[in-house]
């Protein structure tokens, strides 16, 4: 298969309730869905397909992550983003799937187990490291099963000062081909996250991350362009997103300074969603990010600054 048709086929996995007119239409006029649920135009579905994540709206909906699902499908939204999905039970996991596919929603990404920021050095090219690397990606698989996934992010880990950039970056590509031989047979997509966390990491901008995956060769090898770590460690997000656009397999949001939600901060995120839905992405875009107000209130605000910077159209 294609590359291209790949990696478009498994990104829209889950989410085609966002490709109708119908949906809209019938929001609009305060209709029910095809999941049953009555919604107003305040609620119905984005422009583009923001996933909330565990404790966005605990306020409103309760510590139950499930539950919370159902809060947000309820004002508009249609897709999660999990990045401690690994660290749940299969039983939990499997609930949280089963919701997912009942409100016809869309699953983002997960972190792959066993892989922080800090525990894996793929850069080292050491053989422990290469070996941890292959078994989290078949754990992954069996997770992606369960709740019905195609993405999980992947951080190669921390920069070797006592090796040549060329001869990590070498490492890198050579670990991921081996984990990508364990995915591509599963429609599933590690997407590298380049990161502003510490100086430490290896992996921190989009074009380093897209000579990777050029270098890698698999539709199982895309970039997570977080535009939060863009904004911290180089700025210039619409024109990057442009020169790496055909390596990006996912979104993910935060303002800065603070990572709050849109609005909050210095990022022009209507401008910025307008030019990724005129680019045609039509995935998941991850709100990583925390909630400036506080309680029930804070919530509110969080869907309002939403709707404000999706109103685009």
């Amino acid at each position: 298969m294609k590359r291209r048709n790949f990696v478009q086929s498994s990104m829209l996995a889950g989410a085609s309730l966002l490709s109708t007119g119908v949906l809209n239409a019938a929001t609009l006029t305060g209709c029910a869905d095809p999941a049953g649920v009555t919604t107003t135009a305040a609620d119905k579905p984005f422009n583009l397909n923001y996933g909330i994540h565990d404790g966005m709206f605990k306020n409103h909906a309760g510590d139950n992550f499930v539950e919370q699902i159902k809060f947000a499908y309820d004002k508009g939204f249609r897709s999660i983003e999990d990045n401690g999905m690994s660290h749940r039970t299969e039983d939990e996991q499997k609930k949280i799937g089963d919701t997912l596919a009942k409100l016809g929603m869309a699953m983002g990404v997960f972190v792959q187990p066993g892989l922080g920021n800090d525990s894996n050095m793929l850069a080292s090219g050491k053989a422990d490291q290469v070996e941890k690397f292959i078994a989290s990606c078949k754990q992954a698989v069996e997770i992606a099963k369960r709740i019905n996934s195609k993405l999980v992010t992947v951080v190669p880990g921390d920069f070797v000062r006592n090796l040549p950039i060329g001869v990590q970056t070498g490492n890198v590509i050579e670990a991921i081909k081996k984990g990508t031989a364990i995915l591509e047979p599963h429609g599933v997509i590690m997407v590298l996250e380049p990161l502003s966390d510490n100086p430490d990491l290896f992996l921190r901008t989009p074009d380093q991350a897209y000579a990777i995956c050029k270098a890698v060769g698999s539709p199982s090898c895309k970039i997570l362009y977080d535009m939060y770590h863009v904004q911290r460690n180089q700025g210039n997000i619409i024109p990057t997103l442009d020169l790496v656009y055909d390596e990006i397999g996912y979104y993910q949001i935060g303002d800065n300074p603070g990572r709050k939600e849109p609005g909050t901060g210095e990022v022009n995120y209507k401008n910025i969603f307008k030019h990724i839905y005129n680019k045609g992405y039509r995935g998941v875009l991850g709100m990583e990010h925390g909630t400036a107000g506080q309680g029930k209130e804070g919530e509110l605000a969080l869907i309002k600054a939403y709707r404000e910077a999706d109103s685009f159209m």
